[in-house]
C-alpha cells in the first residue's frame, strides 16, 4: 500500500483482515527502512503495528481519544494519521517530532515524553466528556513498564473508584527501555501464562446462575463458590479488585483476537483493562532478539545487518565514564550502592550490575521512590549513587528537597543528559535542573569541563560526607582528553582560571567551555584580553574568586546550557547585589524562557543565539559600554 497517500485512519474501516495484515507488513518495512537513516524508537513501534491499526479501525479518532503513554510508540499512529511523508525528517530540526505533538495533528490528543501520565490524563478527559454529556471513548495505551510508575497506580485507583467508562490498553511486551522489574511485573508474568480470563469467568457465572436459588443459604453458597473460584483464575484479580473489568491476555499481533476483545470492551460499562501481549521489535530480527533494551531507541543503523552506524574510536561516553568510575571506586568501598529508575542501559550500569549484583538496584519507572531509597540508604551510612537523567529528575523534585536535602544526607546524584539533548526534543532537554536544584539548602552542584575532571568529580562526590552532592554531565561522548591514572578530590566550591585576561571575564562550565575559549581567542585578535573561568561548582559559588573579579571592575559574561531563570547567571547577579557591587556590567547567556524542540544541539544553539559568534558580539557590546562609562 502507498503509505504516503494516507490522509486519516478512516480508510481502515473497509479493509479485510488479510488486507490489514498486508498493511502491517508495509508499515514494518517502511519503519525499518526510514529509521535506519534517522534513528528513533524502532523497537516499541514495530511491536504495536497491529494494535495501532486495530485501535484506529475500531474507534473514530479524534472523536475517540487515543492516548499514547510515553509516546515513543506513536510512529504507526502518525503514519495512519497522514504523516508518512514527513518521516525523512523524524526527530530532526523543524521536522517530525518523535513523540505525539498536538501542533502536528488533531489525532494527537495528549503530548508526552515521560511515562505513566496517560491514565491520569485519560481520567480528566473522561470526566470532561461526562460533564459535557458527550458520547465518545477514551482509550489510553500504557506499557507494562509505565504501569510501575506511581502516578499510573494512583490513576488506576481513582479510575476504579469513579467507575468512569474507559478502555485501558495494557501493552505488555515485558520491557520498557530495559527489562522490567518489580512485583507488578511478576503479576503480569502470571497473567501472560494463565490464558484467557474473562471468557472463563463469564462461563463460570453462567453455570452458577443455573443453580436453583432454594433459600438464602444455597444462594449465598453459590456466591462464595464464585468468589473462591475467581481467585483460581489468577489473571485479572489484581485489576478486578481495583474496579476494572479485565480482558485478556490477548495476542497483540492477531487481528481477530484484538477485534473480538475490543468489541467486548466497547460494550462493557465502567472501566475496562484489555491486556495485550506484544513482541517488541517484531518483524526485524535484530530488534526482536534484543533482551537488554539496545533497540528501544537507536541512532542510524545498517538495515541489512542491524549494525549501528557509529564513529570510529570515539572518546568515552559520559554515562560510561561516570558509571565505570563509580564501579572502580566500589571495589574499594563496599558502602557504594547504585540505584536507577529503569535506566541501567542508558546510564551504562550494566558493568556495575554484573560485578556487584547485590549492590545494584533498578527500581523501575519510579523516580520518586529511587530518590527516597537513596535517602534511606544514606541514613545507614551507605554511599548511594543515584543515576538519573536530568529530565527524569524533575519527577523527584520533592524527594530530593524533602527527603535528601532537608535531612542533609550523603547521596551522590549523577545527573545524566544535562543540557540540550537534541533529537528527543522538549520533553527530554535537560535544562531545568540547575534552576530547580540551586535553591535547595545543603546541596552541592557541579559540572566538569571534560572527562578527566569528570572522573575526579566522581571521586570527590564519593569522598564527600557533608551532605548531598550532584554532578551534571551531558549526553554523548567526552572530548578525548588524557586521563589521570590517580584520582583526586577537588576542593568544594573552587573554580579555575583557564585563560587570563583583564578586559572582561567569561564564567561558564561543562559543555560551553570550548565555546567560551574559542570566543576569547577571537576577541583577542580584535584587541581584547578575556579571562575565562571554569565555574565548575555551580553551587556553592567560588565567592573568593568572584569577589576578586568584582573588584577588578570588568564586565562579566556568564554562559550556561540551562534555563536563565533561576540559573547560574542569576546566582552571580544575586551575589553581586548582596555584596554591594550594583554597578557591575553582568550579562547572561542561556536557554530563554521557552521549551526547546528537537534538532541537533548545534542547530538548537544557533536558533537561541548561543554560538561563539553570539558570545563575541555580546562581549564586544559589554566592553564598549565599559569604555564609554570610563
Amino acid at each position: 500500500m502507498d503509505l504516503m497517500s494516507i490522509k486519516d485512519p478512516s480508510f481502515l474501516k473497509g479493509l479485510s483482515t488479510s488486507e490489514l495484515e498486508m498493511l502491517s507488513g508495509d508499515i514494518r518495512n517502511f519503519l525499518i527502512e526510514r529509521l535506519s537513516s534517522t534513528g528513533g524508537h524502532i523497537g516499541p513501534n514495530l511491536g504495536v503495528v497491529e494494535l495501532t491499526i486495530a485501535l484506529h479501525k475500531c474507534f473514530d479518532s479524534p472523536k475517540d481519544k487515543i492516548l499514547w503513554d510515553v509516546g515513543h510508540q506513536s510512529y504507526v499512529h502518525k503514519i495512519l494519521t497522514g504523516r508518512a511523508s514527513q518521516f525523512d525528517t523524524l526527530r530532526q530540526y523543524k521536522g517530525l517530532c518523535g513523540f505525539p505533538k498536538m501542533a502536528e495533528s488533531e489525532h494527537d490528543v495528549w503530548e508526552t515524553g515521560h511515562s505513566s501520565t496517560s491514565l491520569s490524563a485519560a481520567m480528566g478527559m473522561a470526566i470532561a466528556r461526562d460533564l459535557k454529556k458527550e458520547n465518545s471513548y477514551v482509550i489510553p495505551v500504557i506499557g507494562d513498564g509505565a504501569l510501575t510508575g506511581g502516578m499510573a497506580l494512583e490513576a488506576l485507583n481513582h479510575i476504579g473508584h469513579e467507575k468512569k467508562n474507559m478502555i485501558v490498553i495494557l501493552n505488555d511486551n515485558e520491557m520498557s527501555i530495559a527489562p522490567n522489574v518489580g512485583a507488578l511485573h511478576n503479576v503480569l508474568g502470571r497473567l501472560r501464562t494463565a490464558g484467557k480470563y474473562q471468557w472463563a469467568k463469564d462461563e463460570l457465572e453462567y453455570l452458577l446462575k443455573k443453580i436453583p436459588a432454594v433459600g438464602g443459604k444455597l444462594a449465598a453458597t453459590a456466591e462464595r463458590v464464585k468468589d473462591s473460584l475467581k481467585y483460581l483464575f489468577v489473571s485479572g484479580v489484581f485489576f478486578e479488585e481495583l474496579g476494572f473489568t479485565y480482558l485478556g491476555p490477548v495476542d497483540g499481533h492477531d487481528y481477530e483476537n484484538l477485534f473480538e476483545n475490543l468489541s467486548y470492551a466497547k460494550k462493557t460499562e465502567g472501566p475496562v483493562l484489555l491486556h495485550v501481549i506484544t513482541k517488541k521489535g517484531k518483524g526485524y530480527q535484530p530488534a526482536e532478539n534484543d533482551t537488554v533494551g539496545t533497540w528501544h531507541g537507536t541512532g542510524p543503523y545498517k538495515m541489512e545487518t542491524g549494525d549501528f552506524v557509529k564513529p570510529v574510536n570515539p572518546p568515552p561516553a559520559w554515562s560510561k565514564l561516570v558509571s565505570e568510575t563509580v564501579r572502580k571506586l566500589a571495589r574499594k568501598d563496599e558502602r557504594i550502592v547504585a540505584i536507577t529508575p529503569a535506566m541501567p542501559v542508558g546510564s551504562k550500569l550494566e558493568g556495575f550490575a554484573s560485578e556487584f549484583p547485590e549492590r545494584m538496584y533498578d527500581v523501575g519507572i519510579a523516580e520518586q521512590h529511587a530518590a527516597t531509597v537513596a535517602a534511606g540508604l544514606a541514613t545507614q551510612k551507605m554511599k548511594p549513587f543515584l543515576a538519573i537523567y536530568s529530565t527524569f529528575l524533575q519527577r523527584a523534585y520533592d524527594q530530593v528537597l524533602h527527603d535528601i536535602c532537608r535531612q542533609n544526607l550523603n547521596v551522590f546524584i549523577g545527573i545524566d543528559r544535562a543540557g540540550l539533548v537534541g533529537s528527543d526534543g522538549e520533553t527530554h532537554q535537560g535544562v531545568f535542573d540547575i534552576a530547580f536544584l540551586r535553591h535547595m539548602p545543603n546541596l552541592v552542584l557541579m559540572m566538569p569541563k571534560d572527562e578527566n575532571e569528570g572522573q575526579h568529580m566522581v571521586y570527590t562526590a564519593t569522598q564527600y560526607d557533608a551532605g548531598p552532592i550532584a554532578m551534571r554531565f551531558p549526553r554523548g561522548n567526552g572530548l578525548g582528553v588524557t586521563m589521570d591514572e590517580n584520582l583526586k578530590t577537588i576542593p568544594i566550591g573552587t573554580w579555575e582560571v583557564l585563560k587570563k585576561g583583564h578586559d572582561a571575564a567569561i564564567l561558564t562550565f561543562g559543555t560551553t567551555i570550548p565555546m567560551a575559549m574559542e570566543a576569547a581567542n577571537v576577541l583577542e585578535k580584535q584587541g581584547y584580553s578575556i579571562k575565562v573561568i571554569n565555574a565548575r561548582f555551580i553551587k556553592p559559588l567560588d565567592e573568593k574568586m568572584l569577589l576578586e573579579l568584582f573588584k577588578e571592575n570588568i564586565p562579566i559574561f556568564t554562559i550556561e546550557e540551562a534555563v536563565l531563570q533561576g540559573g547560574f547567571g542569576s546566582s552571580v547577579l544575586e551575589f553581586a547585589q548582596e555584596k554591594g557591587f550594583h554597578h557591575l556590567e553582568i550579562d547572561r547567556m542561556g536557554i530563554p524562557d521557552q521549551f526547546i524542540e528537537h534538532g541537533s544541539v548545534d542547530e538548537l544553539l544557533e536558533e537561541i543565539g548561543m554560538t561563539t559568534n553570539d558570545v563575541v558580539i555580546r562581549i564586544n557590546k559589554l566592553a564598549r559600554k565599559k569604555q564609554k562609562r570610563a
